[in-house]
């Protein structure tokens, strides 16, 4: 009983630990900032939608209370106690939900250049707690860099095929890449199976090639030289199919090779 009371009481300290450090750090969403100034503002909107939600909430309710007492000639402690509990309430669900909503894979290269680059930072925002540390920095350079890709490609007509290689490449070919890579068990990630480096290295790799390659394009486009942007065939070595799933990496590469094996064979592996 004693050594249950002791392992309870040690948890409970670790909780509170991990509680206070948790406040120091500002919370999670202060650990994962935002990568790039459009998806900061995108979650600034949501933020904003709720404080008028919030706002309003009050307002209803304060407005609703007030019109009750009026008409029974006062609201009492019990109705005061309401009314407080109410508005704690509210303020509670209203700064809770809705919470913001990830985009998926599908859905990023849609729309205007300034909501296709603030969903793809979103986007990846999310993916980097499942990314080893070196693509985690280089997520976070991408972030950066769109910022920049975006403002040059909106003074670039929509058709144009440096715009619609530059949104491929940004809407489909990196999210598709990350995404392919999460599909690999974990457990081997970190195993070279064919000698060209493991899954976590193919993907470091991978982003750095795309990285260099927004920056180039955005230099380009900055410079006007559209009809000198070759994208995806010329520097990257990726071919993907239909709906943005990747069908064949590069050969040899360890994620195509892990992708392909059998259940089973994954197992034994």
């Amino acid at each position: 009983m004693a050594g249950d009371l002791t392992r309870q009481s040690d948890r409970l300290l670790e909780e509170g630990r991990s509680l206070v450090r948790d406040n120091r750090a500002g919370g999670r969403h202060r650990r994962m900032p935002s990568i790039g100034k459009a998806s900061a503002e995108l979650k600034a909107k949501h933020l904003a939608n709720k404080v008028a939600r919030i706002v309003t909430a009050v307002a209803v309710i304060l407005v609703g209370a007030g019109g009750v007492g009026l008409v029974i000639g006062g609201l009492g402690f019990g109705g005061l106690m309401l009314t407080i509990c109410a508005l704690v309430a509210g303020v509670v669900i209203f700064s809770s939900f809705p919470r913001i909503k990830v985009p998926k894979v599908s859905d990023l290269n849609t729309g205007d250049v300034r909501h296709m680059v603030s969903r793809t930072e979103l986007w990846l925002e999310h993916q980097r707690p499942a990314l080893p540390p070196p693509a985690v920095t280089l997520v976070d350079q991408i972030g950066v860099q769109l910022d920049a890709l975006g403002l040059q490609l909106e003074h670039v007509e929509p058709l144009h095929p440096a715009a619609v290689e530059t949104r491929k490449l940004v809407g489909e070919t990196l999210p598709g890449m990350i995404d392919a890579y999460r599909k690999i068990p974990a457990q081997l990630r970190r195993e070279d199976r064919a000698g060209t480096g493991t899954p976590d290295q193919q993907l470091t790799e991978s982003l750095g090639k795309i990285s260099q390659e927004i920056d180039r394009v955005t230099r380009q486009l900055a410079d006007g030289a559209l009809d000198d942007l070759a994208i995806r065939t010329r520097y990257l070595d990726y071919r993907y199919g239909a709906e943005g799933e990747p069908a064949a990496l590069p050969a040899p590469d360890p994620l195509a090779e892990i992708n392909r094996l059998p259940d089973k064979d994954k197992q034994e592996t």
